[in-house]
């Protein structure tokens, strides 16, 4: 089941012009749930966006929409920020997200998104550091949103929650706000997705867990090496020697002089041993 779920992700993020983000964000949850419908919970969505628009006028605008949108969607359905417990991984599974009504800014992004898409709202998702957010344009500019209640952030308030992060290296302080607000591609959105629950399954440690979102990110990312030696590495820590192999040489072919390439070269014996064991 985790080959064929694998290879249906890989045919929905193949074009990045044509990602389906909510059926591809839903489908990592197949890692947990091998036999999540994933039909049966875009139906559910399907069917609440439904209700909303039949409560449209039919000459809403933008920002008409937006409100009822947001009030339907934290007030009536009762989504929210899950600040009682934000580790738990159940907060990156938009099924669970659905069912529950709790999630993280992110998985919020995703489902609110594909809910103002279907009432014809063109609402983006921003790569924010520490905390993904929205934008809907309209005539008058950016709507910047927080996932986690909807409400409209202003530029101080955004200036403000930059801060923190202009102390490190990777934040210079003198890059314009609105470069920190453009739209995130659904790609590197399903990466963030990833990268939260590797976070999460790395500190368990979680090998199955780790492997199964790395999986995912190498078929995102399959120029991006460093993926593939996170992937050797859960693979030697769930002893499929074969596999680890194949990945860590290959980033010691691409990285021969990266700071790990040292410790790395010295798993491999080992490897290469275990290896002969199993033939």
């Amino acid at each position: 089941m985790m080959i064929k779920s694998l290879d249906y992700f890989s045919a929905l993020v193949q074009q990045d012009d044509s990602i389906p983000l909510f059926e591809a964000a839903l489908a990592i949850a197949q890692d947990v749930d091998p036999q999540l419908d994933l039909a049966a919970s875009q139906a559910e969505l399907d069917i609440l966006a439904a209700k909303l628009q039949r409560r449209l006028p039919s000459d809403a605008s933008h920002v008409q929409k937006l409100r009822m949108l947001n009030h339907f969607f934290y007030h009536e359905l009762g989504f929210a920020g899950n600040v009682n417990d934000y580790y738990d991984p159940d907060n990156s599974y938009l099924h669970r997200v659905i069912t529950t009504r709790r999630g993280i800014p992110i998985s919020l992004a995703v489902i609110y998104m594909e809910m103002a898409q279907q009432i014809g709202l063109d609402v983006k998702g921003i790569s924010f550091p520490g905390h993904f957010l929205m934008k809907l344009s309209v005539q008058s500019g950016d709507i910047i949103l927080d996932p986690f209640n909807g409400l409209s952030l202003s530029r101080e308030e955004l200036e403000e929650r930059l801060e923190p992060y202009f102390a490190q290296q990777d934040y210079p302080g003198d890059i314009p706000l609105a470069t920190y607000l453009q739209e995130a591609q659904p790609r590197e959105i399903l990466v963030r997705m990833l990268r939260n629950l590797k976070a999460l399954f790395v500190e368990q440690p979680y090998w199955e867990r780790v492997l199964g979102v790395q999986q995912r990110l190498v078929i995102l990312l399959p120029h991006e090496i460093t993926e593939r030696r996170d992937r050797g590495l859960a693979y030697a820590n769930l002893e499929c020697p074969q596999a680890a192999l194949q990945d860590l040489e290959a980033y010691l072919a691409a990285r021969p002089h990266a700071a790990d390439a040292e410790a790395l070269r010295s798993k491999l014996p080992e490897l290469r041993k275990a290896c002969r064991k199993l033939n």
